[in-house]
Parts: C-alpha cells; sequence; structure tokens
C-alpha cells in the first residue's frame, strides 16, 4: 500500500512539473487532466521541434551566404596581381606585392630577389586573403632601376609550378 501512495505522489510531482513546463492550465490530477498535460507537453515537444529545425534552416543559409560572400571577396582580390615599387633611396626599394595564393610564391619571389642581387632588408607576408609582401630590398648593384625590379617580380609571380617546370626544361633544351 505504501509503496502505490508513493507512485501517485511520485506521478503527481512528474505532473506538476510537466504541467509548469508546458504552461498547462489543468489544476486537477485525474486521468483527463492527466492525458491533457500529457498531450499538451508532446505539443510543446512538437513545436520546439519545428522551431529547432526552422533554426537549422536558418543557420544553414546564413551559412551559405557567407560562403557565397567570401567567395566573391576572394574572387575579387585574387584576380589582381599588383606590384608597386617605391625607391627609398639609391639602391634601396620598398616592395609591395599582392596577388593570388599559390604554392611556392614566396619561394618564386626570393629567387627573383636573388637573381637581381638584392638583399632583403626587412620583409612582413601575409596569406590571409590571398598573397601579399612587404619589404625593403638593398640592391647590391647600384644601377638597378625600378623598372627591372617590378619586371622580376611581375615574372615572379606569374609563374605557376607547371610554368617553372617547363621553362627549366625549354632552358636545358636550349644548351
Amino acid at each position: 500500500m505504501a509503496c502505490r501512495v508513493q507512485k501517485r505522489v511520485s506521478l503527481r510531482r512528474r505532473l506538476h512539473i510537466l504541467r509548469v513546463l508546458t504552461n498547462s492550465n489543468n489544476i486537477n490530477a485525474n486521468i483527463i487532466n492527466r492525458n491533457s498535460i500529457a498531450n499538451s507537453t508532446f505539443l510543446q515537444i512538437h513545436k520546439l521541434k519545428l522551431e529547432l529545425e526552422n533554426l537549422q534552416r536558418e543557420h544553414e543559409n546564413l551559412v551559405a551566404t557567407r560562403r557565397y560572400y567570401i567567395s566573391l571577396l576572394n574572387d575579387n582580390v585574387n584576380d589582381t596581381k599588383d606590384v608597386k615599387i617605391k625607391k627609398i633611396r639609391a639602391g634601396a626599394f620598398m616592395v609591395k606585392v599582392t596577388c593570388e595564393k599559390g604554392d611556392g610564391k614566396l619561394v618564386a619571389i626570393l629567387e627573383a630577389f636573388e637573381k637581381m642581387c638584392v638583399n632583403v632588408e626587412q620583409a612582413r607576408v601575409s596569406c590571409e586573403n590571398g598573397f601579399s609582401m612587404e619589404a625593403i630590398i638593398v640592391a647590391e648593384d647600384q644601377n638597378l632601376d625600378v623598372r627591372d625590379v617590378n619586371e622580376a617580380l611581375l615574372k615572379a609571380i606569374g609563374k605557376e609550378c607547371g610554368e617553372k617546370g617547363l621553362e627549366e626544361v625549354d632552358n636545358h633544351s636550349n644548351l
């Protein structure tokens, strides 16, 4: 008998909790009200499930929109190959390079610097929205011109891995 009473008290406690959670107006705890509390609980769960699905759809739409705009930004940034060179003093230049991301861009630029016989005093490189580099270079040869540096860097950033391999093959075949 005590077990039955404990079960009823436990059931009433659970129903009271459900009533509070679902904002049910049923005050009495008879069988009809128990069913209506259960129904309102299921209805509340169904509404929450629909709301969650709606929020997930909105989230997916926002993520897709974000990806689209990021791709547009990257396309606009990546289309430019820009080299700006400013002469600081005799034989010293400030170099700014921006182009699309790619394997070996930094290596190609450093090889171009080596071919021109220039030393890099200071450099800052970023690959966040494409490749960009700012550097201060000093030429061993004082006769180096801005146009020479510009052409060499444009040639270096224009190279891709496949093109570089082809040029090396062409150079060996000419020998």
